[in-house]
């Protein structure tokens, strides 16, 4: 065996297995998001055989390497060199070579660099080429057990609570199961803004997933909120699904007239229906008329 071919190659087992040449191309790569050992086979194959491996930090990533025996040259790609290394890598790609393009864990873009690098291919032409695997986004929705015929991931929230806020009132309306990222120091801070905005919610917290300590915790947001008020900060990585507003717990159709009469009590019955259209995640318009129906009823019976 050469020299150049075993430097081309990852050690599973212990036992060596060459990587086949690469064309040249973007090669987006997920990596493990805890456990090492959820790597794919064509995922090392390709980290193994490029001429460049491009990542968030050639610390966490030469583990990864080490740990199948790979060796090749790195160079760091995140977010505060994004613009000029993406012209560099993509320029790369045209003399010929195959980059990797890794993030720190799970799959690069998302909410982790790689978006401007992809764009700059795009725009001259060169190819991208997904190699997919580990995503904290999926794993935490699929052991959820929250609807996943529909779902938005929205990322991380504002760290401002006004603009945590807004961001939550724009969400609210979304059919479908919600997903976030959060800081762990963050966490019972938005939950409760959570249970404020979005109401009685089934929501998970998913907590270390595939680490030592991985942790799912289910609940509605006032449960999990109250929960991690007292519990303190969790620790590790940390991902938030909530449920769709169809999911909401304990509004019966009674129950909603009852809040609905107690706030036109209070407020004009358009803020009436908002106030409780946000309090159990129904469509204000639909509140409205139900509110209207409820007042000319009672009008009659009078």
């Amino acid at each position: 065996m050469t020299e150049d071919q075993e430097i081309r190659s990852f050690v599973i087992g212990g036992t060596v297995i060459p990587a086949r040449p690469l064309e040249p191309a973007i090669y987006l790569v997920a990596t493990p998001i805890g456990n090492l050992g959820d790597i794919t086979i064509r995922a090392l194959e390709t980290l193994a055989a490029a001429d460049v491996v491009a990542c968030e930090d050639t610390r966490v990533t030469r583990v990864l390497l080490e740990r199948y025996g790979i060796r090749r040259r790195m160079i760091a790609y995140h977010e505060h060199n994004e613009t000029e290394a993406a012209a560099r890598l993509v320029a790369m790609v045209q003399d010929g070579k195959s980059v990797a393009l890794a993030s720190d864990a799970g799959t690069p873009l998302v909410s982790d660099p790689g978006y401007r690098v992809v764009q700059e291919a795009i725009r001259q032409g060169v190819r991208v080429v997904p190699v997919p695997g580990a995503s904290a986004v999926l794993s935490a929705l699929t052991v959820a057990g929250l609807p996943t015929d529909a779902f938005l991931f929205a990322g991380f929230l504002p760290t401002k609570a006004g603009q945590k806020k807004a961001r939550l009132e724009e969400l609210a309306r979304v059919p479908a199961t919600l997903v976030f990222y959060e800081s762990p120091r963050r966490t019972a801070d938005t939950l409760a803004l959570m249970a404020e905005v979005l109401g009685n919610r089934h929501a998970v917290v998913a907590r270390e997933l595939t680490k030592t300590f991985e942790e799912v915790r289910r609940g509605t947001l006032p449960d999990l909120a109250a929960h991690y008020a007292s519990a303190g900060d969790p620790k590790g990585e940390v991902v938030l699904c909530v449920a769709p507003a169809s999911d909401t717990v304990g509004h019966s159709e009674e129950d909603t007239d009852q809040l609905l009469l107690e706030l036109a009590a209070e407020m004009p019955a358009a803020k009436a229906a908002g106030e409780a259209a946000r309090m159990t995640g129904r469509k204000k318009s639909e509140l409205y008329q139900r509110l209207l129906e409820l007042k000319s009823n009672a009008g009659g019976e009078g």
